[in-house]
């Protein structure tokens, strides 16, 4: 079959961010579409089979509209469009750029960066309580906060309430020194995190002196109502169930809640029941509650982690159903046995 060729008319700017430093981002295109493309000062000329030149030229463009709509190249983008033009679903990036939830004291803008994110951001726009759930790296807590943070500053919310359980990532840590705070203090650190990126140490400071943003943890939340706040429980998957029932029955009028967890990363002892787990089965058909699956496409840190993930997903897939088949063949077994 002849080589196809599809020439692109784009601007420097757009061309030097496509083809990234040292044409890497470019590399990644020709090497997954199996193209060629080459700059020409100003133009980009694509060549390969006509199906595999049309769906680059498609990724190309729709990555140009992006930039020129203000949004910085980065290689996770790179790496999701390539992955959609592959399981050939329809490539569009406006919804996600459109949609800027706030800026950090940096002011970079804080966006969804894949469908699942968006679908995840539109939720907590829509509802009352929102669990998400998915893997490491999927931005569940860090979308949470900025919603939270950009509800308060409109003053749709009077305080940001965050909380997770206090408990060691399959670790003893013992007894820790200093007073209370500082022994709670590093369960709640990638809370910290994410409010001094989003909100600034300053301004947290302030806030937190105020009594308008409460850190605390989740035994904390006992015996409360949380009227007007947004509370956000994170690693949800820690909980009891008698934890998951008594944070949401915490709830008062004019609040919002996200509950944020992974269920493959549990610290329960092996014969506890996570809350999380029960509150999946027992209020999926309660009005206003939404639950968001995110997935290891979802995963934005480095491109590293999207791969850990998806193997660990992969490998706890296959294990599931060799304990299957297993459990099937004993049960068998058995029947003959009896028989």
């Amino acid at each position: 079959m002849s080589d196809f060729s599809i020439e692109l008319d784009l601007d420097m700017d757009s061309l030097q961010s496509i083809f990234g430093q040292h044409d890497s981002y470019i590399a990644k295109i020709e090497k997954q579409l199996h193209v060629t493309v080459v700059n020409r000062d100003g133009s980009a000329k694509i060549i390969g089979e006509e199906r595999n030149a049309q769906r680059a030229a498609e990724l190309i463009e729709e990555l140009a509209q992006s930039i020129h709509r203000g949004t910085e190249l980065e290689e996770q983008r790179v790496d999701y469009v390539l992955q959609l033009a592959q399981e050939e679903e329809n490539v569009s990036l406006q919804d996600m750029d459109s949609m800027c939830i706030c800026h950090t004291v940096a002011g970079k803008p804080v966006k969804p960066k894949t469908i699942g994110q968006q679908q995840y951001v539109q939720a907590m726009k829509d509802h009352m309580i929102v669990f998400g759930l998915g893997p490491a790296g999927t931005g569940k807590t860090y979308l949470a906060m900025a919603m939270a943070i950009t509800a308060f500053k409109n003053n749709e919310v009077e305080r940001i309430i965050l909380t997770r359980p206090a408990i060691e990532a399959g670790e003893k840590l013992g007894f820790l020194p200093g007073d209370l705070q500082s022994k709670v203090d590093p369960y709640l650190r990638p809370l910290y995190d994410a409010l001094y990126q989003i909100m600034g140490a300053e301004s947290f400071q302030k806030n937190m002196e105020k009594g308008a943003i409460e850190v605390a943890p989740l035994a904390y939340m006992r015996g409360r109502t949380l009227d007007n706040a947004y509370v956000i429980l994170d690693e949800a998957q820690n909980t009891t169930e008698a934890q998951m029932k008594m944070f949401l029955t915490r709830i008062g009028f004019g609040s919002r809640v996200v509950v944020t967890g992974d269920l493959s990363q549990k610290d329960l002892a092996a014969t506890t029941r996570s809350g999380l787990e029960v509150a999946v089965r027992v209020l999926s058909k309660v009005e206003d509650i939404a639950f968001c699956n995110l997935t290891s496409k979802d995963v934005v840190r480095h491109p590293l982690v999207q791969k850990i993930v998806k193997a660990y997903e992969d490998y706890e897939k296959k294990a599931t159903k060799t304990a299957g088949k297993k459990y099937r063949e004993k049960g068998k077994f058995d029947r003959n046995a009896k028989r």
